[in-house]
């Protein structure tokens, strides 16, 4: 067999910093939505894209629908691919109205979740409603992924309600939030052509300073991941991406793809165009 020199392949390879980007980060997160993948794909997703998935949500309440078989298959799978999996946060909303927000965590942990999103994009939840629902969730050994903002078309992200949010889910014991842009990325802090407010988002970076980076933002778009790498980096913790676009989104935050390529090789960010 020939042996291949792979001496010019750049450090970016491996990650933009030349370190192995081992699991569990802390940072350059991604989340996937599953909005109803067959196993088949979700099996050949993983053996191909695992090493770069951290967090996979069963998007909406798609989680009422799925037959007990296929989710375990589907938990399992996660599990040994070490990523954190959680049903949606329009199930967590719909379920508490009916049900204790106690059952709700004990029933995802008994099927095997390993991780809970808390949000009231749809229903509202009051401060101390969060509180207790971190609390259950980490009674039960589940990680917290919290999320803010709301799911109407013409809902923005309001700086103060982000800032404050960030800081008391953090304090009460969640891992990182999640911030609304809905799987369309139309709302939040995208407008309804899914264009990013990108001086919006830097001023969120400063103020929230060192907890920034434990910030979520959804970007289902192309263009959207492209803005936010550009404006804090490689690094940042990205959401609501689609299954067919893990790869994608991996090579922009490696400078493999053109549109990041540029940036990757000075070694700083720009503002989004």
């Amino acid at each position: 067999m020939v042996e291949c020199d792979q001496s010019f392949l750049p450090d970016s390879w491996a990650n933009p910093s030349g370190q192995i980007r081992e699991k569990p980060r802390v940072k350059g997160l991604t989340m996937v939505i599953d909005k109803g993948l067959g196993l088949t794909a979700y099996s050949d997703l993983f053996a191909l894209a695992a090493p770069y998935i951290d967090l996979y949500k069963l998007g909406f309440g798609t989680l009422a629908l799925y037959p007990l078989e296929i989710l375990n298959q589907k938990l399992t799978l996660a599990k040994q691919f070490d990523v954190h999996i959680m049903p949606g946060g329009t199930f967590f909303e719909i379920a508490i109205r009916h049900n204790s927000i106690a059952d709700y965590m004990k029933l995802i942990r008994s099927l095997g979740f390993s991780a809970v999103e808390i949000s009231d994009g749809t229903f509202p939840l009051s401060f101390a409603q969060r509180q207790e629902a971190i609390n259950y969730a980490l009674d039960n050994d589940l990680v917290v992924y919290t999320e803010v903002g709301k799911k109407a078309a013409d809902y923005r992200t309001c700086r103060e309600e982000l800032l404050e949010t960030l800081s008391f889910d953090l304090h009460n014991g969640a891992s990182h939030v999640i911030v609304e842009a809905r799987e369309s990325g139309t709302v939040g802090v995208c407008d309804g052509d899914g264009k990013i407010d990108d001086s919006f988002v830097l001023d969120i970076v400063a103020a929230a300073k060192e907890k920034a980076s434990r910030l979520i933002w959804e970007a289902p778009q192309k263009d959207q991941q492209v803005c936010f790498i550009k404006a804090i980096g490689s690094d940042v913790n990205l959401g609501n991406i689609a299954y067919t676009d893990v790869f994608s989104l991996e090579t922009l935050r490696r400078g493999l793809r053109g549109d990041t390529a540029l940036i990757m090789d000075r070694g700083r960010c720009f503002p989004c165009e």
